[in-house]
């Protein structure tokens, strides 16, 4: 689909669907700046109520809908919670932006096919979709990186640190994100926003909601965008991502709810290698400099639909089952480099490729069943999670690529199309597949033992099959693997707005890649116990939180470094550090989120890298800070400004710790004003212009992302 093919269908239906809501205009009491309805969930028990956000411009979120609906405070392990009114803020486009936000946080791209989360020092931490895993090989096997997903339709990103969740299968030590998606509103609401910014920044978007009956029992919401943008990088290829996304709400009786979703996502991007490391550092070349050919791309096709179906048996207890299915698509087309053909010649500058071609498809078939309830067993309460999971994982990856065929280019001097691009080949030259089965049994109580003293007690046990298929000689392998994975916590609450915490938990995650050989890695297993404390300051609207942490985890995949097509394992990885968070209302009209971390981690364990080396890609230090003001009467009532800084200290490049990244501070601004619906802003990223890389790079010559420079970027929105 074409770039005036997408504006063409776009337009119209923004015009329609608004010109539809205008007569039934939403009141300002009843839906927030989110877009979050409180009195669409009002029928629910508190304790089993999904997050609502009841004001305006809010920061600091109580609750967290992940596992049991329980009170942050409450909760024996750091729990972040990004809403809705942040991202607006700084109208953040991606998901690297919005994690910044949280220490101990990074991002990484891979290479134009998606994105890696680190946490707490370890990459690959899952990231999930209302609770279901958004599947991808972790490790940089094959085909690595779960696709971008689209901020236009996240209310807010949850991000759990350290593996104690139960609800959550197949987590990593470092912990979680759960991205949750915008729902159907009992109230009528619809709002239209143009982006204009930086780098050829088109972006329209739509946000409409509301019944679709008179009784209000049908609800409906509609998300829809189109993004243009050149980037910075030389690319002849531009950026360009249509996404849409219905829902519905079927309130089918006072206790029982049936909601039905879809999300369809068709993107073109350059595929872009990044730069290269050049002795201890990396090459003095231009942040902007292409080292793959200019018509590098990848094609991305994004689907998922499912359902979630709610029975409130009585105030204490409720089912839910859902079920989702997810298929990733990417085609590839790019000039890499690797290894094993020669790398960077650091003498002559040269880099040699070979023309990359490769299509890589993730299915995910995903049902969950869980209980929650209430009740009591003498003086103790208990609040219950039951659940069980069923996951099929379909990976197959076609490598089209001809090694024989060297491209060569001067990274200083560079000549591009010195080769023309071979037409791809029908014949498969290379590929696999790996079919994942997985069955998780979980159970978890949270006992309050005394009005300020609770308990939580969890265990989980899950068995996998996972079989491995060469696609050209059409061998097979399976592996069989299971674990109980427990975890307990304590919550000692010594004033109503002070909470101290533990917890211990283990984790078990599937290796889905392979080794040069063809065999599947076992899989990673870990540990961690967390203790913290937790305040709720200024009238309970600031959160403060600090925790110290201790992980490890074992057979870490990691890429291969003769073969970065495939994988291999480390013996054992440790990480622990401390964390300070706080996130709320500092007076009226003045916001703050800010964050620092300080994480040590390292291989403590294996038998190719020497033991003591850092992590790649994970400061020792790092922090970020910003705040937002708006003017809350007089004549400049609703003019708003924010300031910002991101800083992250110097990192290792990779394992072997041969090349370093600097250490970087990024300072972000944005000016706005809000007049009844209208709403203007400018946001100015990256002010002083800095050079830096983001992420942890795959080896010496792939996945050395350089970041954003200066930008801007201005919106306009309305609200019906």
């Amino acid at each position: 689909m074409t770039r005036d093919m997408r504006l063409w269908i776009l337009s119209p239906f923004v015009i329609s669907l608004l010109a539809w809501h205008l007569p039934a205009r939403a009141e300002p009491s009843l839906v927030n700046e989110t877009g979050t309805d409180q009195l669409a969930q009002d029928s629910q028990p508190e304790s089993l109520r999904i997050l609502v956000t009841g004001d305006n411009n809010i920061y600091y979120v109580p609750d967290t809908s992940t596992g049991i609906v329980t009170p942050i405070l409450e909760t024996p392990q750091s729990v972040q919670v990004i809403p809705r009114q942040v991202l607006d803020d700084q109208q953040v486009l991606d998901l690297d932006e919005a994690l910044r936000n949280i220490g101990g946080v990074s991002v990484g791209s891979t290479e134009g096919r998606g994105f890696q989360v680190s946490l707490r020092g370890f990459e690959g931490v899952p990231v999930f979709r209302d609770g279901f895993r958004l599947f991808s090989p972790n490790g940089n096997g094959d085909a690595a990186g779960q696709n971008f997903p689209e901020i236009a339709n996240i209310e807010r990103i949850e991000v759990l640190r350290g593996p104690a969740s139960a609800q959550f299968g197949q987590i990593d030590p470092g912990g979680a994100v759960n991205v949750v998606t915008k729902k159907p509103l009992a109230t009528p609401f619809a709002e239209a926003e143009f982006q204009i910014g930086s780098n050829g920044l088109l972006r329209p978007r739509i946000d409409v909601s509301g019944p679709l009956s008179e009784n209000g029992d049908l609800l409906y919401r509609l998300n829809a965008v189109y993004t243009h943008e050149d980037g910075f990088r030389d690319f002849d290829q531009d950026i360009e991502r249509f996404f849409i996304s219905p829902a519905l709400t079927w309130k089918i009786s006072d206790r029982t709810d049936l909601n039905l979703q879809l999300e369809y996502l068709d993107e073109q991007r350059p595929l872009d290698t990044g730069l290269v490391a050049f002795d201890d550092g990396l090459a003095d070349i231009p942040q902007d400099r292409v080292l793959g050919e200019l018509d590098d791309k990848i094609s991305s096709d994004y689907f998922s639909a499912g359902y979630t179906l709610e029975h409130r048996f009585s105030d204490n207890w409720q089912l839910r089952n859902a079920f989702r299915y997810i298929r990733d698509a990417d085609d590839i087309s790019a000039a890499l480099s690797f290894p094993f053909i020669g790398g960077l010649d650091e003498t002559t500058g040269t880099l040699n490729r070979v023309f990359g071609e490769q299509k890589v498809t993730n299915t995910t078939y995903a049902l969950q069943t869980n209980a929650v309830g209430e009740f009591s067993t003498g003086p103790i309460d208990h609040r219950v999670l039951l659940g069980l999971d069923l996951a099929r994982y379909e990976l197959k990856s076609e490598s089209f690529t001809d090694f024989s065929l060297r491209i060569p280019i001067n990274i200083f001097d560079p000549v591009y199309g010195a080769v023309a691009r071979p037409e791809r080949s029908d014949e498969i030259l290379s590929g696999d597949t790996i079919d994942t089965d997985s069955l998780r049994i979980y159970v978890q109580d949270q006992i309050e033992l005394t009005d300020n003293l609770s308990l939580v007690a969890g265990l989980s046990y899950e068995t996998t099959e996972q079989t491995t298929t060469d696609l050209i000689d059409e061998t097979k392998s399976t592996q069989n693997e299971d674990a109980f994975t427990p975890l307990i916590g304590i919550v000692y609450q010594p004033l109503e707005n002070v909470s101290l915490y533990a917890n211990y938990a283990r984790s078990f995650l599937p290796n889905s890649v392979i080794t040069a050989a063809g065999d599947p890695l076992e899989p990673e297993e870990g540990d961690g116990f967390e203790v913290g404390v937790k305040t709720e300051l200024l009238g309970r609207r600031l959160l403060a939180t600090l925790a110290y942490f201790n992980l490890t985890k074992q057979n870490v995949a990691t890429a291969d470094p003769n073969n970065p097509r495939f994988s291999v394992a480390t013996g054992e990885q440790q990480s622990q550090g401390i964390e300070l968070d706080i996130i709320g209302e500092i007076s009226p009209g003045w916001n703050i989120i800010g964050s620092y971390a300080y994480i040590d981690a390292e291989v403590t364990e294996d038998n190719r890298v020497e033991p003591g080396n850092l992590l790649p890609g994970v400061p020792e230090h790092s922090a970020s800070l910003w705040t937002t003001y708006k003017i809350q009467s007089g004549d400049l009532s609703g003019l708003g400004f924010g300031l910002g800084f991101n800083w992250v200290g110097g990192r290792q490049g990779d394992l072997d710790n041969s090349f370093e990244l600097d250490s970087y501070f990024l300072t972000n601004a944005a000016i706005s004003y809000e007049r009844d619906d209208w709403r203007f802003a400018l946001n100015f990223k990256n002010l002083f212009d800095v050079d830096y890389i983001t992420g942890a790079p795959r080896t010496r010559t792939r996945g050395i992302e350089p970041g954003d420079p200066f930008s801007v970027v201005g919106s306009f929105s309305y609200r019906f």
